[in-house]
């Protein structure tokens, strides 16, 4: 990875989030430090970091509220997030709570005491495996479907939902606001449909977000038209769960999807 990578550590022990620095600036490797909700939340606008240390601050809660404000802006909540908890003889009065860290939506979790280098190495791994992820974005105005394809992108370790949209229209602009490494589109949505949606995506990303389209209306007047658009493949929502992953995969990663669902490119 290139040295651009830049890591938000929410904590509000100042001496451990310097060694913490130092251990990451060996790595090439930023960090940015807010001892609170309120700095942290302008700090994630001013720096969009890669991902974020969520560690102890005051009051208590405050920590598992904000990883409740990033999960629930469509934004924001790409951004990995690494809970560090309290020492265990801190941990009633400064730790989390344990139905906080049972709701919690993080990469891993680890407890103090750590020492900031092995922390260091930690961070550095998980960023590596986070950008590695293929990015997808899901756009589909029936919210069964999406909540389908989002059950079972989820439990897949080397895929990420950066976001969703209801509309053709909507897809667009997330696409360009979050720069998924691929779109999988609906036809059939209101405002714009699927089929010009992409037409956009492909004219203003230049092949750097690929599209699938994944629809229930399978025949070749569609499956023209979507080729025609810049799609590289077609999935019909009747097929099995596996050919929507292999699809994802071969296009997230730069090759076309087998069999039926490839186009003539």
């Amino acid at each position: 990875m290139e040295g651009d990578n830049l890591i938000l550590v929410v904590d509000s022990d100042l001496g451990f989030c310097a060694a913490l620095e130092e251990s990451m600036q060996a790595r090439q490797c930023k960090t940015v430090t807010a001892l609170n909700m309120e700095s942290a939340m302008q700090a994630v606008f001013l720096h969009r970091p890669d991902l974020i240390l969520l560690g102890t601050i005051l009051p208590r809660g405050d920590a598992f509220r904000l990883h409740q404000w990033l999960k629930g802006n469509p934004a924001l909540q790409d951004i990995p997030h690494f809970v560090l908890d309290a020492s265990p003889e801190n941990h009633l009065t400064r730790g989390w709570r344990r139905d906080e860290g049972m709701q919690v939506d993080a990469v891993d979790y680890v407890c103090k005491p750590i020492k900031a280098a092995v922390l260091a190495e930690v961070l550095w791994k998980t960023l590596n495996v986070t950008a590695a992820a293929i990015k997808v974005l899901i756009a589909d105005d029936h919210a069964l479907v999406r909540e389908g394809i989002r059950t079972l992108l989820n439990v897949q370790k080397d895929i990420y939902i950066v976001g969703e949209a209801t509309n053709g229209a909507e897809a667009v602009s997330k696409v360009l606001e979050l720069l998924p490494d691929v779109v999988l589109m609906d036809i059939v949505m209101p405002e714009i449909d699927g089929i010009e949606a992409t037409r956009q995506i492909c004219s203003l990303c230049q092949e750097k977000v690929k599209v699938l389209m994944l629809s229930q209306y399978d025949d070749d007047q569609n499956l023209s038209a979507s080729s025609n658009a810049g799609a590289l493949g077609f999935i019909s929502k009747k097929s099995a769960s596996t050919q929507l992953l292999e699809a994802v995969r071969a296009v997230g990663r730069g090759g076309l999807p087998d069999g039926e669902q490839q186009y003539a490119c």
